[in-house]
């Protein structure tokens, strides 16, 4: 999981943290799937999106498939109920007060089932508005997901 510190509403897909831990937290992985939602930054509609993954597929060099679920059926991405009740969970009662303590509660995030969370903080600014390239457009060519 990781916190932006930036107001930008791209979380910095393909960023070096990301990369880091496709290829050597998964050093035997032949592809990924990515599990996303169907609104907000990565949308399935927003080139942008599409051309920061495939600047993360070229650096990784390991094959990213993308499943977007439907808007409003977020509910049935594991992620909404394996992760996010644990870290609200952590979260409650507390007043957050500075992103050290926020990531440091979420770090601490576990259960009895062994899930252990990794959190880490993005300090780089994303720019809101931006647009894919004219390179990527021209010559980009989505390939079906069967």
């Amino acid at each position: 999981m990781d916190l932006p510190l930036s107001t930008g509403d791209r979380r910095g897909v393909g960023n070096s943290r990301h990369a880091r831990l496709c290829r050597h937290g998964y050093p035997k992985a032949k592809s990924i799937l990515l599990l996303c939602d169907g609104g907000g930054s990565n949308n399935a509609r927003h080139y942008i999106f599409k051309e920061d993954l495939l600047r993360m597929v070229n650096k990784i060099e390991i094959p990213i498939r993308v499943a977007h679920y439907p808007p409003y059926c977020s509910k049935y991405n594991p992620i909404e109920h394996q992760l996010f009740p644990h870290i609200t969970r952590a979260l409650s009662g507390v007043i957050l007060k500075t992103v050290a303590l926020v990531k440091d509660l979420i770090r601490r995030t576990h259960t009895r089932t062994g899930l252990k969370v990794t959190v880490g903080i993005l300090k780089k600014f994303y720019e809101t508005k931006r647009g894919a390239t004219d390179r990527f457009l021209e010559a980009f060519e989505p390939v079906p997901f069967f």
